[in-house]
């Protein structure tokens, strides 16, 4: 079951994601955040773009989000987007639905273009974006530094939808949009 991540889920996003930030450098983050922060991200995320969970027996097992990719105005109608599955979910064909169902509720909400990182290798994040009809549109080789060396990052884009709202005009009910 897909749905909207709760509050009370952000235990068990913070259990999933700690061991990506502890064990290796797919994330940039060198401590892993607690319960509390995971909270406030979530909710962050779902004033204005997405935080969906992926649960099987009422168990969390992993997550997608989206965010804002750049804080000037022509970027708002752009999404950053990242997905998480706890590793023994990995390969359970969980991730797949769960990313299509962000970028769903993206276009919903009048993105038009979403973008990810992901630091390489990762060949499973490359073939799931792929499969998804992102392409590859740049590499930074060196911009990350964790575990005691250099990392790069693998940008990844692809088009939802053409005709949305310009930044700034009024939207469905006469909405300022940012």
């Amino acid at each position: 079951m897909i749905r909207d991540a709760r509050p009370t889920d952000a235990g068990a996003c913070a259990a999933i994601y700690a061991p990506y930030v502890t064990g290796t450098a797919v994330t940039f983050e060198t401590e892993p955040p607690g319960a509390e922060e995971l909270e406030r991200r979530i909710a962050a995320a779902q004033r204005a773009h997405a935080w969906l969970v992926t649960e099987r027996d009422g168990q969390v097992l992993g997550y997608a989000y989206a965010g804002s990719y750049r804080a000037r105005s022509a970027y708002a109608r752009t999404a950053e987007t990242s997905i998480y599955l706890a590793p023994h979910a990995a390969g359970q064909g969980l991730g797949r639905p769960l990313y299509t169902a962000l970028l769903d509720r993206l276009r919903e909400l009048g993105y038009g273009t979403a973008v990810a990182g992901s630091t390489p290798p990762n060949p499973g994040s490359a073939a799931l974006h792929r499969a998804l009809g992102f392409r590859q549109v740049g590499a930074f080789t060196r911009v990350g530094r964790k575990f005691g060396r250099w990392h790069g990052c693998d940008w990844w884009e692809l088009a939802l939808q053409e005709d949305v709202e310009e930044p700034g005009s009024a939207g469905q009910g006469g909405q300022r949009l940012p």
